[in-house]
């Protein structure tokens, strides 16, 4: 990336240049450096290697792509691989891929003879601004999103916005969600930044800026979600419980698919119990609906979806909890309402 990101005022290890990173990188045997792909982040190595020199003998571990495989079943053998080769305390695991990598790769490394070190190099938009800061590592249990797992920093986070030449538009669209739901909670300007130009128009390295800008910041704040990080949860209640759903179904869609779902139906619930205006959700409806496809979604799943719902790891006893929007840029969090405001909410999505 050709802009830098000042370190200090994020207190969060953002590397962008390829000498810091392989400064970074020296700390480390080869044979106790570990490099974490899939299948198709995989093939983005042989260039990797060609410009970061120290990754010429650092040993690569592939494990099957998507999230059907963020799994504790996963884990265990990556774990195994470690102890096969006999690693010690002072490696080293690099986290090359998306969101599922950086949240599997940075929970084995965290948990390994007590906690070992990882570095994230994000490949993916939903990465880049979302997945792979803060922190946040774990696995899925019983088709249940990130239900095990824990909260751990990497040494660094390695940026290049090269990578999302790579992707195909619909994977950037998906991670555009997350981008969107930073603007709806903490900053209207960069939600207009945002919305205000065409899709295929906007400079990537720009909005990664804005988005680590803003998790970052929340981040360094709160950093275990007491409070504030609460907001980064935006859309993510009814979206994760749509994006499990539909796994469960063998009909899976993309992370952002579900978060946009869900940033649709709780802007729509932020209407009815906070202060959003019927303006705003008509802004917010018009402009996620351009860019993401219509998901079918029939009454009769409503209730399975509230249950899913329900064994969301945010919640307090038994009761739904979200963050919503009192307007756009201004989000509150710890916020509950009622199974018929849910089901209104999923009806405003499908019916429009």
């Amino acid at each position: 990336m050709s802009k830098k990101v000042d370190n200090q005022s994020f207190n969060i290890p953002i590397i962008t240049t390829q000498l810091d990173l392989e400064t970074e990188l020296y700390r480390y045997p080869a044979e106790n450096t570990f490099i974490l792909t899939d299948e198709n982040t995989a093939a983005l190595l042989p260039d990797l290697i060609k410009t970061i020199s120290k990754l010429q003998n650092a040993v690569t571990i592939e494990i099957p792509s998507g999230e059907a495989n963020k799994t504790i079943n996963t884990c265990l053998n990556i774990w195994q691989k470690l102890s096969n080769n006999q690693v010690n305390k002072k490696a080293l695991i690099i986290n090359l891929g998306g969101g599922v990598i950086t949240d599997l790769g940075g929970f084995v490394a965290s948990t390994y003879k007590r906690g070992i070190d990882f570095l994230n190099i994000p490949t993916t938009l939903l990465a880049m601004t979302d997945a792979a800061i803060g922190g946040k590592t774990g696995v899925d249990l019983d088709n249940f999103k990130n239900q095990v797992g824990m909260i751990s920093s990497p040494i660094g986070i390695y940026y290049d916005s090269n990578f999302l030449s790579t992707l195909p538009k619909n994977e950037l669209i998906s991670g555009f969600a997350e981008v969107l739901k930073h603007g709806l909670v903490k900053s209207k300007s960069y939600w207009e930044k945002c919305t205000n130009i065409s899709f295929d128009d906007l400079n990537w390295e720009d909005v990664i800026l804005g988005s680590v800008e803003i998790k970052c910041a929340v981040v360094k704040r709160d950093p275990y979600e007491k409070g504030e990080r609460k907001l980064l949860n935006f859309g993510h209640t009814i979206g994760h419980a749509i994006e499990t759903f539909m796994m469960n179904q063998s009909t899976p869609i993309m992370h952002g698919e579900a978060v946009a779902i869900g940033i649709i139906c709780e802007s729509y619930i932020s209407t009815k119990i906070a202060k959003l205006s019927k303006a705003e959700l008509e802004e917010i409806t018009t402009n996620i609906s351009k860019l993401f496809p219509k998901i079918e979604l029939k009454k009769s799943t409503f209730l399975t979806l509230i249950e899913l719902m329900r064994n969301d790891k945010k919640n307090i006893s038994n009761e739904i909890n979200f963050s919503l929007l009192d307007s756009i840029g201004k989000g509150i969090y710890d916020q509950n309402c009622s199974e018929e405001m849910i089901i209104e909410a999923l009806s405003y999505y499908t019916e429009r």
